[in-house]
């Protein structure tokens, strides 16, 4: 059975046609203002713009959006502030939904006994965790099952208060749906916001 093709939208700030896990849709509320719209959801005309900072500052320098609307359009004090947040919270809300499931391990030794039991769809690190911890697993990893799958975008206070914890470092995904969900929210995260593990990555390769 073939694979269902992705869907495609117009990029409002390049005009290039490209596909919806790669951009944003922005919804037109009855007042003109633009709405993150991350599930593509809300009633009413909207507008795709890629899921990057660099892309928002340049269809509002271009007034794009006003243009591909058709009206005027109100994007609000900080639009690619406001999308980021929205991914964030749709990202850790994924990670509440995977530890009600049973989808999440979190803690070192927990971490690292699943990673030897099997291969996690994602390793989730605290931004400002140490770098020891991770080190020793992102090695347990390449030595397991190669090059681990990667997420360092949200603090250790951040991933604690999504799972009832005061903080939270190390932790891993199971695969399934919600892997898939997260990392497709992730990706479009990542034009907003720096992954530490990128950085980290970047820093180790030279």
């Amino acid at each position: 059975m073939s694979k269902t093709k992705l869907r495609e939208r117009r990029d409002t700030a390049s005009g290039e046609v490209r596909p919806e896990t790669d951009l944003v849709r922005l919804a037109i509320s009855p007042e003109g203002r633009l709405v993150p719209d991350l599930g593509a959801k809300l009633p009413g005309r909207g507008v795709w713009v890629a899921a990057e900072r660099d892309a928002i500052a340049k269809a509002l320098k271009k007034k794009a959006f006003a243009r591909s609307a058709g009206q005027a359009v109100d994007p609000g004090p900080d639009l690619a502030a406001e999308i980021e947040t929205a991914l964030a919270r749709s990202v850790l809300s994924l990670i509440s939904l995977a530890r009600r499931a049973g989808d999440l391990t979190s803690g070192f030794d927990q971490v690292r006994a699943e990673i030897k039991a099997r291969r996690p769809a994602l390793m989730i690190e605290a931004s400002d965790g140490a770098d020891d911890g991770r080190g020793k697993l992102v090695a347990l990893h390449r030595a397991a099952w190669g090059e681990p799958e990667m997420v360092s975008l949200f603090t250790a206070a951040e991933l604690g208060r999504t799972i009832g914890r005061d903080s939270a470092v190390h932790l891993c995904l199971a695969d399934g749906g919600l892997a898939e969900r997260m990392k497709a929210d992730v990706a479009r995260l990542r034009g907003f916001r720096a992954d530490a593990a990128d950085l980290a990555g970047a820093a180790e390769n030279g």
